[in-house]
Order: C-alpha cells, then structure tokens, then sequence
C-alpha cells in the first residue's frame, strides 16, 4: 500500500510541474488562476497522502486550513479579475 501512495505522491508531483508551466504561460488570468488552484487542490492531496503514511493526524487540520486559505484567496483573485475585466 505504502509503494501505491509513493507513487502517487510521484505522478502528483509531476502533474504539478505542468500546472505550474500553464499558471506560468497561461493566456488569461482566468487560465492561471484555475492553474493555482488546481495546484492547491494537488497539494492538499499530497499532504493528506504524507499524513496517512506517516499516521499523523494534524496533517489533516493543516490540510483543511490550507484548502479554506485557498477557497479563500481564489474568490477574492477572481472578484479582482472580474472588476479589471469590467465583469462587475
């Protein structure tokens, strides 16, 4: 089971250099911001992953503040691409 998650952990990991690659290059602020977040979202994956294998459960409280971090600051970039674009 431990070899199953490593090697998640590693695919995780490689899908997040492509997200970083499209958060980087990405045409629109729109494009980037789903980049971020879908990183976010992966590396609150990886952190419950590393918490299950390691048997610490406060990895799950971090993991829960850093995905309401998160929710947070992807509503608040998306409300100020909103109304630089005149959306608002």
């Amino acid at each position: 089971m431990i070899t199953i998650l490593t090697f998640s952990i590693i695919f995780l990991s490689i899908t997040i250099l492509g997200c970083m690659y499209r958060a980087i290059k990405g045409p629109s602020a729109a494009d980037r911001l789903i980049a971020i977040n879908v990183i976010s979202t992966k590396t609150i994956v990886l952190i419950l992953m590393v918490s299950f294998i390691l048997h610490e459960t406060y990895f799950v409280d971090v993991a829960l503040v850093y995905a309401l971090i998160s929710f947070i600051a992807t509503v608040v970039i998306s409300n100020c691409i909103g109304v630089r674009e005149g959306k608002k």
